[in-house]
């Protein structure tokens, strides 16, 4: 039976991708060396890893605007400290928007290097919407944001204008719709949602908002290092690498970003009529900020929860489950995920209303 894999990540990536992985690791290039084997100083593997920084440079629209594209270790979180470290000054401030799980880890960390400022928190209503109508200090040395909350399904619409550098955290909505993504000066995503999976992290830093803290920064911490090192200050993590880049290529070739925005809002679109359709089901997040990969939702009489897991179980799908701090259901609709797994989603939500009229 298909499985539709609705995994908040690591999730779920593109056939082709696995296919050409899987060759990978038995014999890389002709070369009758694994991928999992050859040194990353080697020819080919740094062809890989200059085609997926440049790759990602052009799929951002970001070519010539004087911005560098680093993998590195750590994941996302590592960012919540190596973002302070680069950019806040000594005895500096930064301004933190506060909408989630991910976006209150990044401020805990920020905290340990200056003034932490909260613009505005959404914390008191479980995170079920992006605060609106905040200022943001103009002495702040930047802004942080999180553009998409895989845990409470929300997804920032729009973002501020400022005169001092922006920095977001888009490991869950990474290449999945259109922005401008010139007006951020630092964007920084863990590749296992829309790009590859788990084990590198993808950091997007304009050159010019750098060495300005005054502070001394550890050398494995430090995006300078990085870039000199052209992301390979120390050895990188191959294999994700090399899987980032096979889903770079295909982003490309099916139309990148705006054909893969125009998907997901369909798919979004499909999910979120039957939600409010359906009278067994709530979503939880406020309509205004539904995010376009993670739908989040509830049934409205627990006592059907056994019956929806069976029937929903029983099409094929996986990775239906809420995050274990919310409950519920999330459906995350990246990239890789076709529109037929979304449909197949919807019958089953049908299928339960049918089963108890």
């Amino acid at each position: 039976m298909k499985k539709h894999n609705y995994s908040a990540g690591p999730c779920i990536l593109p056939q082709e991708v696995f296919e050409k992985s899987a060759q990978a690791i038995l014999n890389f290039n002709n070369l009758d060396l694994s991928i999992l084997e050859i040194s990353h100083r080697s020819k080919d593997f740094v062809t890989v890893m200059e085609e997926a920084r440049a790759l990602v440079l052009e799929l951002l629209g970001l070519e010539g605007k004087g911005y560098q594209a680093l993998f590195l270790h750590g994941g996302a979180s590592l960012e919540f400290l190596m973002v302070p470290y680069n950019l806040m000054k000594d005895n500096g401030k930064a301004a933190y928007l506060d909408t989630g799980t991910w976006a209150s880890g990044a401020i805990k960390e920020a905290k340990y290097f200056g003034e932490t400022v909260t613009v505005a928190s959404s914390k008191a209503e479980n995170y079920t919407h992006i605060p609106k109508d905040f200022t943001v200090p103009s002495d702040a040395d930047y802004f942080h944001c999180t553009s998409n909350n895989t845990i409470f399904g929300t997804q920032m619409k729009s973002f501020p204008q400022l005169h001092i550098p922006i920095v977001c955290d888009m490991s869950s909505d990474i290449f999945s719709r259109s922005l401008d993504f010139s007006k951020f000066d630092l964007i920084y995503a863990g590749a296992q949602k829309n790009m590859g999976p788990a084990g590198t992290t993808l950091v997007v830093v304009k050159e010019e908002i750098l060495g300005k803290t005054g502070r001394h920064i550890p050398s494995m911490l430090d995006y300078q290092q990085h870039i000199i090192k052209e992301s390979m200050y120390n050895t990188p993590p191959v294999f994700p690498i090399y899987a980032s880049l096979l889903t770079l290529q295909w982003l490309k070739k099916s139309g990148g970003i705006p054909a893969m925005e125009k998907i997901n809002e369909a798919k979004a679109a499909l999910l979120y009529a039957e939600i409010d359709r359906n009278p067994l089901f709530t979503g939880t997040a406020a309509k205004e900020d539904r995010s376009v990969m993670n739908a989040t939702f509830v049934l409205n009489d627990e006592k059907h929860t056994e019956t929806f897991d069976k029937i929903w179980k029983a099409a094929g799908i996986s990775g239906l489950t809420g995050h274990r701090s919310v409950g519920g259901y999330r459906a995350s609709m990246y990239n890789a995920l076709p529109l037929e797994s979304v449909q197949v989603l919807v019958e089953a939500m049908k299928e339960l209303e049918s089963s108890i009229s």
